[in-house]
């Protein structure tokens, strides 16, 4: 079974017990967007919209923002260095890959930031740990839960949420939306959420949980009430995606089918402010101008897509896309024809509110950090300035500790 939520999952999962049965902790929240108000930062949820795009695996920043004007990037990949004619130029140093066409659109009409050289403090080379590290926004590990969980934990405290105010579109929920106080369910995709919503004995099981308030005690008819609620909101959002027709044409890959699902989430459902969404094969140390090309077409293709579909629904000014891996690859190619793991890579940050452009120094091949690209900016403070400048979030509180903004939004 494909469902990280399944009707067995419903009757056993972690939440609030109700007369013998379990309801999913996320079905425990309160459908009411009246909660979307004063964080504990005294600051107000907007109604602006973040998307996370993980590229999981650790994508090659060499071979995606491409370094041409240093002789070094030639000389460490003479087998998969990409030619100069071929960059897709951005400006005298760096390139897209050409087969990033779709971003590179997209660029032209300032609406890709760029953003060096990104990465932490003595960075780990270890897939699960660095991207612990970058979900968790806690290199030291002091900070519990991910970093969009203690987002909305500002929000949820006091106040239950609204269960589709955030939503995690992969196979496994990753620790970035894991809180203390708030849910936020995780689904293969929005078909599977469907299947769920949609089957009448899950939704006729989870109804008679919440029609048993007559032999509880009145706490727990307060929870059956909150997911009854919760129940309902998602049922109407099951609606409302079925009757959303997608304005753009997307490839039938997982970027493709990825970014189709969030438009449409975007489109039918006001309340929802962060989307996540993971798509795996950039762990490329063989034959990687075979498969990386791919796989950042798929990419810049869906991200072209997605972009002109919120400006057909009337939403770009309101959407922003952040792309992410766990880290970037060496500077040198290996004996395979690939690369393997490395440090600082670029971050990309999307959207019509965003300053467009190349940020920060270019890669420094000359200059390596034990033969990886050394960081310049720690992704930290692009998630602070997200969290303060976009999401209507206090950074500080979130992120442990005060970090400057990058400079990406407008």
């Amino acid at each position: 079974m494909s469902k990280l939520i399944s009707r067995r999952d419903v009757m056993r999962g972690g939440g609030v017990i109700a007369i013998g049965f379990v309801a999913p902790r996320w079905l425990g929240a309160i459908a009411q967007a009246d909660i979307l108000q004063q964080a504990k930062g005294g600051k107000a949820m907007g109604d602006t919209v973040l998307v996370v795009c993980q590229l999981s695996g650790g994508n090659d920043g060499l071979n995606t923002v491409v370094p041409y004007a240093q002789k070094e990037y030639y000389d460490f990949r003479s087998a998969i260095g990409i030619p100069e004619k071929d960059v897709l130029k951005l400006d005298e140093h760096l390139g897209f890959n050409p087969a990033l066409s779709g971003l590179h659109e997209l660029y032209k009409e300032g609406k890709v930031a760029v953003i060096n050289n990104v990465g932490y403090p003595n960075p780990n080379r270890s897939h699960f740990k660095s991207m612990d590290i970058w979900q968790s926004a806690s290199p030291d590990d002091k900070l519990r839960y991910g970093w969009i969980g203690r987002y909305f934990d500002q929000f949820a405290a006091g106040s239950p949420l609204n269960p589709v105010v955030a939503l995690g579109l992969s196979t496994e929920k990753p620790l970035a939306l894991t809180a203390h106080d708030a849910s936020i369910p995780c689904f293969a995709s929005l078909a599977d959420m469907q299947s769920m919503i949609g089957d009448p004995d899950t939704e006729k099981m989870l109804r008679e949980v919440q029609g048993m308030d007559a032999m509880a005690g009145s706490a727990t008819r307060v929870v059956q009430q909150a997911s009854k609620s919760a129940l309902d909101a998602m049922t109407i959002l099951n609606a409302q995606l079925k009757s959303y027709t997608p304005k753009q044409t997307y490839n039938n890959d997982s970027f493709g089918n990825g970014f189709k699902q969030i438009a449409q989430l975007v489109a039918t459902s006001p309340n929802t402010r962060v989307v996540y969404f993971s798509a795996g094969g950039f762990d490329t140390h063989a034959r990687q101008p075979e498969t990386h090309p791919k796989l950042l077409k798929s990419y810049g293709d869906a991200v072209l897509a997605f972009q002109r579909e919120m400006e057909a629904i009337g939403k770009a000014d309101k959407v922003v896309l952040l792309t992410f891996s766990e880290f970037g690859r060496r500077a040198k190619e290996n004996a395979s024809q690939g690369t393997d793991h490395g440090a600082a890579a670029p971050m990309f940050v999307i959207g019509k509110k965003v300053k467009g452009g190349v940020h920060g120094p270019v890669p420094d091949l000359k200059n390596l950090q034990d033969g990886d690209v050394r960081m310049t900016t720690d992704f930290r403070e692009v998630y602070s300035a997200t969290l303060d400048q976009w999401m209507g979030g206090d950074s500080n509180l979130v992120l442990g500790s005060q970090f400057k903004h990058a400079d990406v939004f407008a």
